[in-house]
């Protein structure tokens, strides 16, 4: 089966690392129809990208650049933001310039049609799939699910505990793990990926009562100060005086609550900080989820998602 990952994810594997620097691969790639990566160099006047394949240069005409250019579906943003990024594409043709040295002519467009039409089209709502972070809107994060396929995660979706913008959470490039949520009548996906993240049962156990521990203010109230512990998991501190959200800082746990999903702290410290983003913890290791339940059995409040 063709490779049909985010953009940017085989550029580099030794399967096609000979392809993008070898004649003789580009034209075995081009006979068996295999899906090839490249950089992208530069989009020229006419909206044609130019490939670097290393032994010849490669353009994608603006036609070819993506599915929905030539039905004006899509616009030529598309194709000017793919300089100096990895592009997928299939090899069409391989012709013989006038001074004698050869060039490919590539086509984005047949290589995302065939990620659509042998994969993305196969998808059910609650597939686990990898999908990689292209763009942040204070909505959600756009996601290249395949082939520069695109998906919209939105921020609901992206953990349980409430942030003010997805690069709270997220940065462009990162490599993630989702869960299809949504495939509407025009076959555009909506992903989720908070099921992945534990149910709140299984981010409270990490922590005991008694425990001083990180956290991040998330939201400040005249009944208390929300401070995430996981992005799973936050919990209710006391009032305090020259706090800020977004700040780091230092909670003592009070109390744990299962049968109300309650967490009561104490910030003992609170201050501002720039630390790196903590590996993302998947506690969902499957490849496709029915149903969620992110209350445990004791609490007289169900929350779930259903697939």
């Amino acid at each position: 089966m063709p490779d049909y990952r985010p953009e940017g994810r085989i550029i580099y594997n030794k399967s096609t690392g000979n392809s993008v620097f070898s004649e003789a691969a580009l034209h075995e790639a081009m006979t068996r129809g295999t899906i090839l990566e490249a950089r992208a160099l530069l989009c020229d006047n006419d909206h044609n990208l130019h490939v670097n394949l290393g032994c010849m240069r490669g353009i994608i005409p603006r036609n070819e650049c993506a599915v929905g250019i030539e039905e004006g579906a899509v616009r030529d943003i598309a194709i000017i933001s793919r300089v100096n990024k990895a592009v997928c594409f299939r090899i069409l043709e391989i012709e013989t310039g006038p001074d004698g040295t050869p060039f490919a002519i590539l086509s984005r467009r047949v290589a995302q049609q065939d990620c659509i039409l042998n994969y993305i089209s196969t998808l059910k709502c609650g597939d686990v799939i990898d999908a990689v972070v292209t763009h942040l809107e204070p909505f959600g994060a756009f996601c290249d699910i395949g082939c520069g396929i695109s998906a919209l995660l939105p921020i609901d979706g992206i953990s349980v505990s409430r942030i003010p913008h997805p690069a709270a959470r997220l940065s462009v490039n990162d490599s993630i793990k989702t869960i299809v949520r949504n495939i509407d009548e025009q076959g555009r996906i909506t992903l989720t990926s908070k099921e992945l993240l534990g149910t709140w049962e299984e981010n409270a156990s990490m922590f005991s009562i008694g425990e001083t521990v990180p956290g991040i203010v998330r939201s400040i109230e005249n009944y208390g100060i929300f401070v995430e512990l996981t992005p799973n998991l936050a919990g209710l501190a006391e009032l305090t005086d020259d706090i800020s959200v977004g700040q780091h800082c230092s909670v003592f746990i009070k109390n744990i609550i299962p049968e109300k999903m309650k967490l009561k702290l104490i910030i003992v410290d609170s201050f501002n900080a720039s630390y790196p983003d903590p590996e993302t913890k998947y506690f969902f290791k499957g490849s496709h989820m029915d149903r969620f339940v992110y209350s445990p059995d004791c609490c007289e409040k169900t929350i779930e998602s259903i697939f």
